[in-house]
């Protein structure tokens, strides 16, 4: 990217210029757009279009960052290390993403709105309507052993159904504040429910004084449309009650070998995300029954929160075994850089120090690299721009036994619901299955192996079947 030198008087950061008040849009305008065109379209100098599918890909991220810091010489652009700070770097490519992006959608609107038949890589798929009316911002689905389907509105209401229609609602489930993105969020009926019963909650749980909350597990029973035999599984302490809206995390996973583990988001307090001593921003990991595993990475720690099997997230909305025994979550960034992460005991995952996006307000923020000497884990797939990552399901069902053992993940802001292929932790193949229905809070494999997603605006239960 050609580009002149940052503006005299700038203060030196680390060796580079970080320069106050940076505007990420204003400066890519400035310095790239004279050669790679305002929307990357190329053009002047010669300049070939970045606007292709292959520059979109991952792959790409890093040489598009050493090509603006370190320079091409072959094509006369000059390297910008000296004049740009790592991090104003970073968030051109951030921004050269969002362009990427924009043009790649006006090419295909909508894409998969129809009814069908919608073809894919490997199943050719229809769309049905489940549940149409009735819910209010659905936030997970299940199913109990006796074929019923459970629907959690973060409003607070869990929905009993039966073939498509509401038949009732479960009464005495715990009281959960709305607040912001909180309120009753999962629901996750035990793998061997129809033996012991068990369904597992999460939801906002109201300071016991003042305002505010905090992210609660708990598990009960359900007789008839009654919430009964309630256990509390995790809640922390009330100092971590806050009155923040945002990052609740709230997704359960069981691993079959009596743990449960779920996510608990940093509540917009960011670098808590690193302190193994708070709840924030964080995968963890105990008994079924809410005790303490003796093997967790941290339990030996002095002030360590005990149930902490991995940290440094920061709102991790999916979370899901695949069937090796992998344990992967999918995970908000800011404005840019959501990502699919494979799960590791003990492990580090960055936020906020090592990220892949920018501030809301279109300035830079830091990079994916992280550069305090700390060990951080990257993940498998990053999303350039954010799409509000939500909701990961594993496909186990027999409906479509070609996407058997494949990663399902949803997107709020990006409408989108994407397929992952992955062994041994790494990516074998990405395809975005669905594009334009409404924002996508969930994704479950329901009994019957068809595709379940609950989505939000238009409130609704879809399904995708095979296509006959």
């Amino acid at each position: 990217m050609c580009m002149p030198s940052a503006s005299e008087g700038s203060p030196k950061q680390g060796g580079t210029q970080q320069r106050r008040n940076v505007n990420v849009t204003q400066l890519y305008n400035e310095y790239c757009g004279k050669c790679h065109g305002t929307s990357g379209e190329g053009g002047g100098g010669g300049t070939k279009s970045l606007l292709t599918r292959d520059k979109f890909d991952q792959k790409w991220d890093k040489p598009f960052f050493d090509a603006i810091k370190k320079g091409v010489p072959d094509m006369g652009m000059d390297p910008y290390g000296e004049t740009l700070s790592d991090p104003e770097v970073w968030a051109l490519v951030v921004h050269l993403r969002e362009l990427q992006y924009k043009d790649l959608r006006a090419k295909e609107p909508n894409r998969k709105a129809g009814s069908g038949p919608h073809k894919s890589t490997h199943h050719d798929y229809r769309i049905e309507e489940v549940v149409g009316g009735g819910l209010r911002t659905p936030w997970s689905i299940d199913w109990l052993s006796d074929g019923r389907m459970l629907i959690n509105n973060r409003s607070g209401a869990m929905n009993l159904v039966e073939k498509g229609q509401i038949v009732g609602t479960v009464e005495g489930i715990p009281v959960s504040a709305e607040q912001g993105q909180g309120g009753l969020m999962e629901v996750a009926v035990h793998p061997n429910h129809k033996s012991n019963g068990w369904i597992y909650l999460t939801y906002t749980e109201p300071a016991s004084s003042g305002s505010g909350g905090m992210t609660k597990v708990v598990r009960g029973k359900i007789q008839g449309s009654r919430w009964t035999s309630q256990q509390t599984v995790w809640q922390s302490d009330q100092k971590y009650y806050n009155r923040a809206g945002v990052h609740f995390g709230s997704k359960i996973a069981f691993d079959g070998k009596g743990h449960i583990f779920f996510s608990v988001g940093e509540r917009g307090s960011n670098m808590g995300a690193q302190s193994l001593e708070t709840p924030y921003g964080k995968v963890m990991r105990l008994n079924e029954d809410g005790t303490i595993p003796n093997d967790n990475p941290y339990v030996g720690t002095n002030g360590a929160e005990k149930a902490t099997w991995s940290y440094g997230h920061r709102n991790q909305q999916g979370l899901i075994f695949d069937s090796e025994g992998n344990l992967w979550d999918t995970e908000h960034g800011p404005r840019g850089g959501d990502e699919l992460n494979m799960i590791q005991k003990g492990a580090n995952y960055g936020w906020p120090l090592a990220v892949w996006s920018i501030n809301y307000n279109d300035s830079p923020f830091r990079t994916p690299w992280a550069t305090d000497g700390k060990t951080m884990v990257q993940p498998v797939f990053r999303w350039l721009p954010s799409i509000g990552a939500s909701g990961l399901d594993l496909m186990d069902g027999k409906a479509f036994p070609k996407w058997r053992g494949d990663l399902f993940a949803g997107g709020l802001a990006g409408n989108n619901l994407d397929r992952f292929r992955v062994s041994k932790g790494k990516l074998v193949e990405h395809e975005e299955i669905l594009w334009g229905m409404g924002r996508i809070r969930d994704i479950r494999t329901g009994p019957d192996g068809f595709l379940y997603v609950a989505l939000n605006g238009p409130d609704k239960i879809i399904r995708l079947v095979p296509a006959k």
